[in-house]
């Protein structure tokens, strides 16, 4: 084949995939522009009535990405669970929270898994010379690139309740965003301008005190899972930061900055 034939059959390759690519971005802006329907708004205020705080600004961005996340997300039933649209725009609702003012997405995501109530799962333990299989109930899972796992009942109750400090799918939802920087580790993909510097001594300091009042038996704001590890710190912090967020920017400013920074949100203004 002649070398012109080869280089343009290469280029109309190309400009095939552009004009696929310019398709797909064209139909996620309309998607991201578009509304909930009134049944739809009734239902994620009733199941997550945080939502009802928002600025109308806010909202209107939260329903579009809940559209997007709709589109994306294939939800399947574990155990006999049969998935309503009830659990779709709950969990959707939720998990969208967190990425409403951002400019990230959860690229990688295409399913999340339900169980009715809290399922088991199954956890090897070393003693040195053996290696143990041991089960544990768990609320929620969070894989690295997908997918999220959870507990319905603690999804229902978490979104219903805005203000007792736990949430499993934002808890779960916040690995995927920690995960988003190629790795789980309380490092996020930090906004522009925000320093990794600011980050480090807000979140260090955060959770070296967590850690010590969780082993001085002390009460904590956030859970004291979060005293589990840098990466849980964080996903409890982002949960906090939302359901307690004026007593987390009266007790903890400096992290609540950090997260305000990064989510360009400002929960502890919202009525």
């Amino acid at each position: 084949m002649a070398p012109w034939i080869i280089l343009g059959t290469a280029l109309l390759f190309a400009a095939f995939l552009l004009f696929l690519r310019h398709l797909k971005q064209r139909r996620r802006e309309r998607i991201m522009a578009s509304s909930l329907t009134r049944e739809q708004r009734a239902t994620v205020e009733r199941l997550v009535p945080l939502v009802r705080r928002l600025p109308p600004p806010v909202r209107a961005s939260l329903e579009g990405k809940i559209n997007l996340f709709l589109d994306q997300i294939t939800f399947r039933g574990q155990n006999g669970l049969e998935v309503t649209d009830d659990m779709r725009l709950s969990i959707a609702a939720q998990a969208c929270l967190l990425i409403v003012n951002s400019p990230v997405w959860y690229d990688t995501l295409r399913n999340v898994l339900i169980y009715p109530s809290a399922f088991l799962t199954n956890r090897d333990t070393h003693d040195g010379q053996f290696v143990h299989e041991n089960s544990h109930a768990t609320l929620g899972e969070s894989w690295a690139r997908g997918p999220v796992i959870l507990s319905w009942d603690h999804a229902l109750h978490g979104g219903l309740d805005a203000e007792d400090g736990h949430n499993v799918v934002i808890h779960e939802f916040a690995h995927q965003l920690d995960g988003l920087s190629g790795h789980t580790n309380g490092i996020p993909l930090l906004r522009k301008g925000q320093a990794y510097a600011g980050w480090e001594r807000a979140m260090l300091d955060a959770f070296q005190d967590q850690v010590e009042r969780v082993q001085n038996g002390e009460p904590t704001l956030i859970d004291p899972y979060g005293a589990t590890s840098h990466q849980e710190f964080f996903a409890e912090a982002i949960v906090t930061f939302f359901e307690r967020s004026r007593a987390m920017r009266d007790q903890m400013p400096a992290l609540y900055e950090q997260l305000a920074t990064l989510l360009a949100l400002d929960p502890a203004q919202w009525h």
